[in-house]
C-alpha cells in the first residue's frame, strides 16, 4: 500500500508563476499524444459513430431551439430522461460532461484535505485529479489476477481518515471483472465514505451496481455515453445515487455545463437504445475472436477482458508498438505502470480493423 502526501517535497519549482498552487505546477499534463493512422484503438472507443439517422434526427433538433438562450441550468429535462431510461430517481442522477468531470468534482467533493483510495494500476484520471486538488493518495496493488485486494483495501479504509473509494468494474486498464461479493464486502466496509463504482465499460460485461448502489446512500454508479453509446465527441457522463449524495455533488458542477446540443443528440440516443446492444453485442464477438486468435501467438500474451479492450504482454512493447504503428494502427502501452510490464492495451475494433491487428501482432516476435 503505497500513499501520497497533499503536500509536495522540497525541490525545484517554477519560481515563474508563484500564484500557481505547487501541487498543480508538479503534475505532468495528461499523458496523451493523437497519432494520424488509418485504425485508431488506443482509446476504448466505441468503432462505429452516431447512426445516421439519429445524427439527423439530433440536428433537426438542434435547429429548432434557440442557441441564444442558455439550456437548464442542471440539464433538468435531460436527467429525467436519463433517470427514466434507468429506473431510478432523477433527485439522485447527476450529469455532467463526461465522466472525467464527475471524477474531478468527486475529488473536490470528498478527496481534497482527506483521502482519495484506489488500486493500483488504476485509471489515470483519478490519481491525475487527487494530485491536482492536493489530496491524499492511497494505492493498495491489484493481485496478481488483477483482482481487487479486498483485504488491502479494507486495511487500508479502516487506517486512513474518509474520502472517496473508487471501485472500478470491469476495471481499468486491465479489463478484470470482479464477483459481486467482493464489490459488496468493500461498500460495506466503507461506512463515511463515498464509494464510487465506475461501470464505464459495463455494458461490455453484462455487469450491473445499480441495486447495489440503490442500498448504499453514499455509493453512487458512474456512468457514460463515451463508450458503448459511441458518443465519445458529445461529451457526457452521470451518475447514478441518492438524492442526498445527488445534492452535494451538484453543487459543484458549473451551471449551465450541459449544452443545448450535446442534450438534443442525447435526448435521441436515450430514445432508440436500440443500436447500442447490437453494437455491443458484435463489440463482445470481436473481443472473443481476437483473443481467440492469439492464443498461439509464440511470445505474446493476449490476456483475457471483459471490457472493449484487452492487454497485450509483449517481450519488447516498444518495438511491439513501433510495428502495430507501422501497419496503421495505434494502441497505448502500459508497460510503465505496476503490474503491467511490456502490456499495450488494444480497443476492439470492426472486423476489419480486428483483423488487420490479428495480421499486424502476428509480425511480432
Amino acid at each position: 500500500m503505497t500513499s501520497t502526501p497533499s503536500t509536495l517535497p522540497d525541490g525545484p519549482q517554477d519560481t515563474a508563476l508563484p500564484g500557481v498552487r505547487p501541487a498543480v505546477r508538479a503534475v505532468p499534463a495528461y499523458p496523451f499524444t493523437p497519432a494520424d493512422v488509418p485504425i485508431k484503438l488506443d482509446q476504448n472507443e466505441n468503432p462505429y459513430d452516431f447512426p445516421a439517422e439519429l445524427k439527423a434526427e439530433a440536428t433537426r433538433r438542434m435547429m429548432e431551439r434557440a442557441w441564444n438562450r442558455y439550456p437548464d441550468l442542471h440539464a433538468d429535462t435531460l436527467r429525467a430522461r436519463v433517470a427514466a431510461y434507468e429506473g431510478w430517481d432523477a433527485g439522485g442522477v447527476v450529469l455532467t460532461p463526461g465522466s472525467n468531470v464527475l471524477i474531478k468534482i468527486l475529488t473536490e467533493l470528498a478527496g481534497i484535505n482527506q483521502t482519495v483510495l484506489t488500486v493500483r494500476p488504476t485509471f489515470s484520471v483519478y490519481t491525475l485529479e487527487a494530485s491536482l486538488l492536493g489530496a491524499s493518495l492511497v494505492q493498495v496493488p491489484l493481485n496478481e489476477d488483477f483482482s481487487l485486494p479486498v483485504e488491502g483495501l479494507k486495511a487500508a479504509l479502516a487506517a486512513n481518515p474518509p474520502g472517496v473509494l473508487y471501485i472500478t468494474q470491469p476495471h481499468a486498464p486491465t479489463g478484470f471483472v470482479d464477483g459481486v461479493d467482493a464489490v459488496r464486502e468493500l461498500v460495506e466496509a466503507a461506512r463515511g465514505w463515498v464509494v464510487v463504482i465506475d461501470e464505464a465499460y459495463h455494458e461490455y460485461s453484462d455487469t450491473d451496481y445499480r441495486a447495489l448502489v440503490r442500498a448504499h446512500p453514499n455509493a453512487l454508479s458512474l456512468r457514460t455515453f463515451s463508450k458503448a453509446w459511441g458518443l465519445a465527441g458529445i461529451r457526457a457522463g452521470y451518475a447514478l445515487t441518492s438524492p442526498e449524495l445527488a445534492e452535494n455533488l451538484q453543487k459543484l458542477v458549473s451551471a449551465f455545463t450541459m449544452n443545448t446540443l450535446t442534450q438534443c443528440a442525447l435526448e435521441v440516443a436515450l430514445e432508440q437504445p436500440a443500436y447500442v446492444r447490437q453494437r455491443v453485442q458484435e463489440g463482445v464477438r470481436e473481443r472473443q475472436r481476437v483473443l481467440d486468435a492469439l492464443q498461439a501467438h509464440p511470445t505474446c500474451q493476449a490476456l483475457p477482458s471483459q471490457g472493449n479492450f484487452f492487454l497485450l504482454r509483449t517481450p519488447d512493447p516498444q518495438v511491439a508498438y513501433e510495428t502495430l504503428l507501422s501497419h496503421g494502427i495505434v494502441i497505448r502501452r502500459q508497460d510503465n505502470l505496476p503490474g503491467l510490464q511490456g502490456c499495450l492495451r488494444i480497443a476492439i475494433g470492426t472486423p476489419a480493423e480486428n483483423d488487420a491487428l490479428i495480421q499486424a501482432v502476428q509480425a511480432l516476435h
